[in-house]
């Protein structure tokens, strides 16, 4: 049932509003710089989070086919091995980097650093076991050194999976108050246009992610979905009735936030009909409600870079 979800992308403001609109210019200034340097930090740990996603897709893989507690034996019906990995060095040096920027965020500041270090055990582990998968070396040696990389690599995927998600609930908190003071930075230089629909509808559709069933939790809190899935609407029928105000403000990114709601929509009436569980048939559409998700990240990052209209 697990599917992985990108973290989005923060994307800073732009100077568009007229001078009318806009605080005093040194005030407008400073406020501006704050958004900006908040944003650029949590862009440096964004970029690791997402790049770094690839291990936590190779663990999966790994367990979706060799008991993660006793190891691989040879005579699994199929093996799969891993995925690669992805060439991170760049990221991780933008993230050490980050850490003593300002603005100050002492226990997302203060986690990065283990994370990096339980990433960097676990990268060269699965590398190895990778390529003894992919050449099939375990018809030559019986699986001896897949129960050997098995011994190290079920410790580093726990240690590291661990650190993610302690990393990815510290970042989400940050970003919550990140997204409350961009939107209502926007809100006063420009007003309720089109940046700013686009901010709130993304910001009310990731807090449904949480609450999306997983392999760990696989029965949903429905009153938190059905709550957050009304926030989600709410912000989808303001968008609407803006755009209809405003032919073509969006045109790239107009109808994803609706297709996702009906989708959502969908979503909900199996879950109701399952009691929340997941198992029970649901659990095969969150694939397409997270794609779809993940799809409607990119369209947002580019509506939200062009200029409100006046």
């Amino acid at each position: 049932m697990r599917t992985w979800i990108r973290v989005v992308l923060l994307v800073g403001l732009a100077l568009s509003s007229p001078a009318s609109a806009q605080p005093k210019a040194a005030e407008a200034d400073a406020e501006l710089a704050a958004s900006q340097a908040i944003v650029g930090k949590l862009n440096a740990y964004v970029a690791l989070l997402n790049r770094t996603l690839r291990a936590s897709e190779s663990i999966t893989r790994y367990a979706s086919w060799a008991d993660m507690r006793t190891g691989p034996t040879g005579r699994e019906r199929i093996i799969y091995g891993l995925y690669s990995l992805y060439d991170v060095r760049g990221e991780i040096e933008r993230a050490r980097a980050a850490v003593s920027k300002p603005p100050a965020m002492p226990e997302l500041d203060a986690k990065i650093g283990p994370y990096i270090a339980a990433y960097e055990t676990l990268a060269p582990i699965t590398t190895q076991a990778n390529g003894y998968y992919e050449r099939q070396d375990y018809k030559e040696d019986k699986m001896a050194e897949g129960k050997a990389l098995h011994a190290r690599l079920a410790p580093a995927a726990q240690t590291f999976l661990a650190e993610r998600a302690g990393l990815e609930a510290l970042f989400a908190r940050e970003k919550e108050r990140s997204d409350a003071t961009e939107l209502a930075l926007v809100e006063r230089r420009e007003g309720r246009k089109a940046r700013w629909h686009v901010m709130n509808v993304m910001i009310r559709a990731r807090s449904i992610l949480p609450l999306l069933p997983s392999d760990a939790r696989p029965v949903v809190d429905m009153p938190a979905f059905e709550a957050a899935l009304a926030g989600y609407a709410g912000a989808v029928r303001e968008l609407d009735a803006y755009v209809a105000a405003e032919p073509g403000a969006l045109s790239s990114f107009e109808s994803r936030p609706r297709s996702w709601l009906g989708k959502l929509r969908e979503f909900r009436d199996k879950l109701a009909a399952a009691k929340g569980d997941a198992r029970r048939g649901a659990g095969r559409d969150l694939t397409w409600i997270v794609n779809d998700y993940n799809s409607m990240i990119s369209t947002a990052q580019l509506a939200s870079t062009l200029p409100s209209r006046p």
